[in-house]
């Protein structure tokens, strides 16, 4: 809090007159991390897809801004911007045919596809040369590891196109015969 306070050129006990502790200053700091600031217009679009695409991409580009915020988002309560992300997720899938029932998992679903691709993303940091010299490992293996060696798998590192065509996978199972996989 001392470090806070000094950053915002305030006194510790003054951050006490807007939040009750430490945790509160995390809850807020998170909450504001996922705002989300996408067009209002994107839902005037009747683009079911579209705005699901958009909203996921916007949410795993906001935390890979602040790396700390996926690792802190599994314990925090939800604010208002997380909720709102939600409701704008869950109102998407219904115009996408998505039965009540299946609603739940359905957003779980998507919020686990984003936060293991924004983990994985933030906390992978492989250089060039390590890549390669991973591949040179498979290849030495490639008769136990022949799949992962053959797809050549440690030298991707097209994260963006992959979070993408993924969530493409990922949305024609939950909207079977309304779309086509090219988000």
């Amino acid at each position: 809090m001392r470090r806070l306070a000094d950053r915002l050129g305030s006194g510790v006990m003054s951050l006490y007159w807007h939040v009750d502790s430490k945790e509160d200053v995390f809850d807020l700091a998170l909450d504001s991390v996922l705002e989300y600031r996408g067009s209002p217009h994107i839902a005037q679009l009747h683009d079911w897809r579209g705005e699901i695409i958009h909203v996921l991409e916007d949410w795993r580009a906001s935390m890979l801004r602040h790396p700390w915020s996926a690792s802190l988002l599994s314990r925090r309560a939800l604010g208002p911007n997380t909720l709102g992300r939600l409701e704008l997720l869950s109102k998407a899938l219904s115009r996408a045919g998505v039965a009540a029932a299946d609603m739940n998992v359905a957003i779980w679903s998507l919020w686990n596809y984003v936060m293991g691709a924004t983990i994985t993303r933030a906390s992978f940091e492989l250089s060039d040369e390590d890549r390669a010299a991973a591949q040179l490992r498979l290849a030495r293996l490639s008769e136990r590891y022949a799949a992962i060696e053959r797809s050549r798998l440690l030298l991707d590192d097209d994260w963006d196109g992959t979070f993408r065509r993924g969530l493409g996978f990922l949305l024609d199972g939950l909207a079977p015969g309304q779309n086509s996989s090219a988000p």
